[in-house]
């Protein structure tokens, strides 16, 4: 049984398979409830990455993946973008966007970041750059920047593109009530899909990818 998440409409197609198991069950958690360990397994896996280039035609695009030091150890900040915007309306996301002509991606990330949820770019400590991923609906090349704060940010939304500003315990996103992976369509043409369901948010999409490959520079003995 799954937590509630929240009330998006999924656009599940007519085949989709669900994992049986969690993934990540049998997998040491601890270094999900270390932010010290956390960080060092994020800094060896940013220093060995071989980032891919935008594809031909592509729109570049950069998140901010924020974390901090919570109660019971490492959260991310996410918001929930607003209902009344054209493309992913209502969806969680990290806050990010469009590159600007003559910006880095780690630029744009904290740019975008203050603009949305007026994160000061004095409290972001840059850890580098996750694997960069791409979008079939808007056609765009995106970069997640892992950064730390010393301190929690104030959750507040200053954007009209974002409805709401929180936080949740990467430790959380692991349980068997949370976590759920499935594949849409049928092969040759299956996508797997990562779902997080919270108590009050459904995360997935681009999203779920950024925070399914966190996770797993988390737990994986690689990055140990």
């Amino acid at each position: 049984m799954v937590r509630a998440g929240g009330d998006q409409s999924i656009p599940r197609p007519a085949t989709v398979w669900v994992r049986p198991t969690n993934p990540f069950a049998r997998l040491d958690h601890s270094s999900l409830r270390s932010t010290p360990d956390l960080l060092g397994r994020l800094q060896r896996f940013t220093n060995t990455l071989k980032q891919s280039p935008p594809p031909a035609g592509s729109r570049a695009s950069a998140v901010l993946v924020p974390i901090f030091d919570g109660p019971s150890g490492p959260e991310v900040v996410l918001t929930r973008r607003s209902k009344a915007l054209t493309n992913h309306k209502g969806e969680v996301s990290f806050p990010g966007g469009r590159v600007d002509e003559g910006e880095s991606f780690v630029q744009a990330a904290i740019r975008e970041a203050y603009e949305e949820i007026n994160l000061d770019p004095s409290h972001v400590q840059v850890i580098g750059e996750m694997s960069a991923l791409s979008t079939y609906v808007s056609n765009s090349h995106i970069v997640p920047v892992l950064a730390y704060l010393e301190t929690p940010p104030s959750m507040s939304a200053v954007n009209a593109e974002v409805d709401r500003v929180f936080s949740v315990a990467l430790a959380d996103l692991v349980r068997d009530d949370t976590y759920v992976e499935e594949h849409w369509g049928t092969p040759p043409n299956q996508y797997q899909i990562h779902f997080f369901h919270l108590d009050d948010e459904t995360v997935w999409g681009a999203t779920g990818k950024m925070l399914h490959q966190l996770i797993n520079i988390a737990v994986l003995k690689e990055w140990a």
